[in-house]
């Protein structure tokens, strides 16, 4: 056992900087160096924390009680702005072990099924909107499905002004910390100044301002209007209980609609983005995948689609190979432990590091390579494949993100036929604490597609 743990000698600040602007760069880099854990100098840290790759000590570090480990609210801070102060993020302990009892079931169950009804009309109704044969960005299309999705199954808005009114103010204020410049407002709380009304941060936060105003007017009138029958998430949260019988507060409704804004609107979109480019930048996974989508019937079942073998194989590729999240949400070492052989004192903050275990040859040969076969031909653990993070802090929304990908990768694959506009290969970028592509995918609808059915001597994938 050695206590020397190692990490880049390069100063703190060119680490930061290169963390800031270039994090894939950064990251492949230390892999080289140090394929298993690495201590890195990064914004928003006072002192070094450690990236640790390793699947077993992946799932260590995000399963092991609190005594040794523990996931203090301080470490998400960066994240405060966003979300407010009661989002789950942001919680410890049994409040939060509390809060995720009461998340976890507007995600499970039937429910899902008429959620997945709405995710394909909202898809046809946005694709069917574009116009033929001129360029558009997938990221802004994925983007306003995605966002239709969480303004009607999360906040049970429909058709109306506020409605509008939401759409159009929560796609700007997410739409600040689009460049790499401008995501450093989050990674460094220093720059989050009110400078007057043409600063970033005082943008934001005018924004922010008018957004909340709106929910609540929207959760007073639910409060004051209760529909039993309604099933979009922001009416079951409130209509749960704790313990003690207590409803969850108007701030802790807000903060969870913003948690999951966060979590379910520019990450989905990003993932969703990101499969149109892999399926139409390689011709042999669309056929592939074309084929089995004609095996369903013509108006399939949404259960039966996301339950395709070679479409979830598509899926999980794209959210390895092209990950939205880099990180699972750090951890801090409480008592003195050994990982890998290196001793760990108290106070270590530990990052999970998942880009880098989806990058590592030992788990997916050629990892640069997008093989969605890797999917049918091998069963990964839990962390070896860790899209969404693991343990009691994985996201919440683990069971409704990788079905809206399913349905509206298919719906639109099936349905119109695409082609890339532009054809040089899309690059990662850092979109405010996620990773993006570069030039947001640039497409153009040709017009609507009609699957025809496979023969009986066709043999589908």
């Amino acid at each position: 056992m050695t206590t020397v743990l190692p990490g880049s000698k390069t100063p703190g600040l060119l680490q930061q900087l290169h963390w800031a602007f270039d994090p894939v760069g950064y990251l492949e880099s230390n892999q080289q160096k140090y394929p298993d854990l690495f201590l890195a100098n990064v914004a928003g840290w006072k002192q070094p924390i450690l990236f640790v790759s390793h699947p077993q000590a992946l799932q260590y570090i995000l399963t092991n009680d609190r005594k040794q480990l523990s996931a203090p609210k301080k470490t998400n801070e960066i994240v405060r702005p966003l979300v407010g102060d009661y989002s789950i993020l942001l919680l410890e302990g049994q409040r939060h072990q509390q809060r995720r009892q009461l998340l976890a079931p507007p995600f499970h169950g039937e429910r899902m099924y008429s959620y997945g009804e709405s995710i394909c009309q909202i898809t046809h109704k946005v694709l069917s909107e574009l116009p033929l044969n001129k360029p558009f960005s997938a990221r802004q299309v994925t983007q306003s499905i995605t966002m239709q999705v969480i303004l009607e199954v999360v906040f049970g808005l429909y058709e109306g002004e506020r409605y509008q009114q939401l759409k159009k103010l929560l796609s700007k204020m997410l739409d600040i910390f689009n460049s790499p410049i401008a995501s450093a407002l989050l990674l460094f709380p220093a720059l989050q100044l009110d400078l007057g009304t043409w600063s970033p941060w005082n943008k934001f936060l005018r924004q922010r301002e008018q957004i909340d105003h709106l929910l609540y007017q929207e959760i007073a009138e639910r409060r004051a209007n209760p529909n039993p029958e309604a099933t979009d998430i922001l009416s079951l949260l409130m209509s749960v209980r704790y313990e003690d019988g207590q409803p969850l507060s108007d701030q802790e409704l807000r903060d969870e609609l913003m948690t999951l804004l966060m979590a379910g609107h520019d990450t989905t979109a990003t993932a969703m983005a990101w499969g149109l480019y892999w399926i139409h930048h390689l011709p042999h996974v669309k056929e592939k995948l074309l084929q089995e989508l004609a095996t369903l019937k013509e108006k399939p079942d949404p259960m039966e689609i996301v339950r395709l073998p070679y479409l979830s194989a598509v899926c999980n590729e794209t959210l390895r190979i092209t990950p939205v999240a880099m990180l699972a949400l750090p951890r801090v070492v409480q008592e003195p432990l050994e990982i890998l052989g290196y001793a760990l004192e108290p106070g270590t903050a530990i990052f999970g590091c998942m880009f880098l275990t989806h990058r590592r040859s030992d788990l997916y040969p050629d990892p640069k390579q997008f093989k969605p076969e890797r999917f049918l031909e091998r069963k990964y653990s839990p962390y070896e494949f860790i899209p969404f993070g693991g343990g009691t802090r994985r996201c919440v929304g683990d069971a409704l993100a990788p079905f809206e990908l399913k349905l509206v990768l298919a719906s639109i694959v099936s349905g119109y036929d695409l082609s890339l506009a532009d054809t040089r290969p899309e690059k990662l970028q850092r979109r405010g604490l996620t990773l993006g592509p570069a030039r947001g995918v640039l497409m153009i609808l040709k017009g609507q597609r009609t699957l025809e059915k496979p023969s009986e001597n066709l043999v589908t994938v």
